[in-house]
């Protein structure tokens, strides 16, 4: 008789959508982090492969539940756009996220910065920024030799997979797309569509006017037409 060996059940890895962690620090943290997914949201909209998210748990390796980050921005270059409750690799053609960035706020330690640099470097990123919302310090690195390399000078940089400059003379970090708009709240977004609207609707109200003096003269040119003729004077003869 063949004894019958029981079939092990395996329990089912379970990947979490959250780590517990607040999405940002204060106020400021969150306006640049929103800032920054708009911004790349609208410069890759027409592009269906150009995935974009902040604070999303990545999983770069299938069956480990425990190596996990959740970048506040990161750009995924090869992937379809869409709702995900977190970033498993294995499942997106194990492509890692190309553009990751970090906001660093007061409450944010040195230590735990280093060690998002290194997860970044160990699994693929090809750039990593990282600014410092206090000193108004943008530091960023990108992938060369299979690690990634510091950015001596990042005033002006322009990002090799973005295509986007960042600056931070002006005492903040202002980036700029290719064509050379800059990222906008969503406030400063709704005052400049404001402000387009007033000015088209003063364009319409002067060539409405324009329109209306033209017609007045017009008028005035026809009754002295009128009034020549009464006289026995063919206006087109003067």
């Amino acid at each position: 008789m063949t004894a019958t060996i029981p079939t092990q059940n395996l329990p089912e890895i379970i990947y979490p959508d959250s780590d517990g962690k607040p999405m940002s620090d204060n106020t400021k943290q969150f306006q640049l982090i929103v800032k920054i997914q708009g911004g790349i949201d609208a410069l890759f909209k027409d592009n269906e492969n150009v995935f974009v998210a902040g604070d999303l748990l990545w999983y770069p390796v299938e069956g480990d539940n425990k190596t996990r980050q959740a970048p506040d921005k990161m750009v995924v270059f090869g992937r379809p756009k869409g709702d995900r409750g977190s970033y498993q690799q294995w499942l997106e053609d194990n492509i890692a996220p190309q553009v990751v960035f970090e906001i660093i706020s007061p409450g944010n330690r040195m230590t735990a910065m280093f060690k998002l640099f290194k997860f970044y470097e160990n699994y693929g990123v090809e750039e990593c920024y990282f600014y410092d919302l206090k000193d108004n310090e943008l530091i960023g690195w990108v992938r060369s030799d299979g690690q990634l390399n510091y950015i001596e000078s990042m005033e002006g940089w322009v990002s090799p997979r973005l295509q986007i400059r960042f600056q931070t003379a002006s005492g903040d970090l202002e980036i700029y797309r290719p064509d050379g708009q800059k990222f906008l709240s969503y406030v400063e977004l709704s005052r400049q569509q404001e402000s387009a609207q007033r000015q088209m609707e003063l364009t319409q109200q002067q060539m409405e006017q324009e329109r209306q003096d033209k017609e007045l003269a017009q008028q005035k040119a026809d009754r002295l037409s009128d009034k020549l003729r009464e006289m026995g004077i063919n206006p087109e003869e003067i």
